[in-house]
């Protein structure tokens, strides 16, 4: 594992990124309590990528970049400008949600003041709407760059060839990142592809893949940013596999003791990134016990106050359903 002081970031920003992992970590735990509770009905997690997801996020602009997650993105939109509120009323399906207003499914992340696209239930839809983006920002000149995410069973849907394919050809700017859990719900790799590594699928449009180990934030933002760079250059989409786990069942729906043995759910737990990566901050200097302590504090005090606001507010009505929807004549 490559130590943190390689990436360039400041200390400060380093203690950053640990605590967007922290709160992706504490605000997937809130949303599952809710779901089991019945206070909210639905919820994608993502515990076991959040380290990778901040390290990919922090080579990125968000302030000019565009980001078209998929549904375990939670985290990365945390540390892309979302708020825990944000996410919260999104679960509750309330008027103030900013994915969609109430209207959508949990989990479908998205804010219109952060750049961040709201995806469709079918996967993997978001990759040619993310070309479209590239395209614009290439007419327009501009320097900005798109990242598109989905996981490794979606990744085997048709517009994944089309985006990659047009992307290749018009030199986009945009990343392509492939979360590879290793489970697309119950079923694993050996029975979703064929080829050793989703990152060679790449080589075949005509640009470079890699793959990283989302346990390892140096090695992630290192390669996000390289990746970045030569985007924002003019140089072409880039694809990364980034290697993470999924410590949860598919969703609050599954029941992955089903088909996952016990030792390797077992196994899995003590290779939580999560652990990892506070345990490299605190050998390294980064942090202290008691840094962590009042950042737990801090953070629980966060989610509590943002699910106590979330829940009070408005329903949607339900006269405005078809708001957004059909244009006005």
């Amino acid at each position: 594992m490559r130590q943190l002081k390689e990436t360039g970031l400041t200390k400060e920003e380093l203690i950053h990124a640990f605590k967007q992992v922290l709160r992706g970590r504490r605000l997937d735990e809130r949303l599952w309590q809710l779901t089991r509770i019945g206070k909210t009905s639905f919820n994608i997690s993502g515990q076991g990528a959040e380290v990778g997801q901040v390290a990919m996020v922090m080579a990125f602009q968000p302030e000019k970049d565009y980001f078209l997650p998929y549904y375990r993105d939670m985290t990365a939109c945390l540390a892309w400008g979302m708020s825990s509120k944000d996410i919260i009323l999104g679960s509750f399906g309330k008027e103030a949600d900013p994915s969609s207003h109430g209207r959508q499914m949990p989990n479908h992340y998205g804010s219109k003041a952060h750049h961040i696209i709201s995806h469709s239930s079918p996967v993997s839809t978001q990759l040619n709407v993310a070309t479209g983006i590239g395209y614009a920002a290439l007419l327009e000149e501009s320097d900005s760059v798109t990242v598109a995410t989905t996981g490794e069973g979606s990744f085997n849907q048709g517009e994944v060839a089309e985006a990659m394919n047009f992307a290749a050809i018009k030199k986009l700017p945009i990343i392509f990142v492939v979360e590879n859990n290793l489970w697309a719900i119950s079923v694993g790799t050996e029975e979703q592809y064929a080829n050793k590594e989703m990152a060679d699928r790449a080589a075949a449009y005509g640009f470079e893949g890699i793959r990283v180990d989302g346990m390892d934030f140096a090695e992630c933002y290192l390669t996000f940013k390289r990746f970045v760079d030569q985007a924002r250059a003019g140089k072409g989409p880039g694809l990364v596999e980034l290697m993470v786990s999924r410590m949860t069942s598919h969703s609050s729906d599954d029941d992955q003791t089903i088909y996952r043995s016990k030792e390797e759910l077992e196994e899995m737990k003590t290779k939580d990134p999560l652990a990892v990566f506070q345990k490299q901050l605190l050998d390294e200097g980064y942090l202290t016990q008691q840094d962590i302590d009042a950042m737990e504090l801090e953070l629980k005090e966060e989610i509590n106050q943002a699910t106590d606001e979330a829940e009070q507010m408005p329903d949607p009505k339900a006269a405005d359903i078809l708001t957004h929807v059909w244009a006005e004549q």
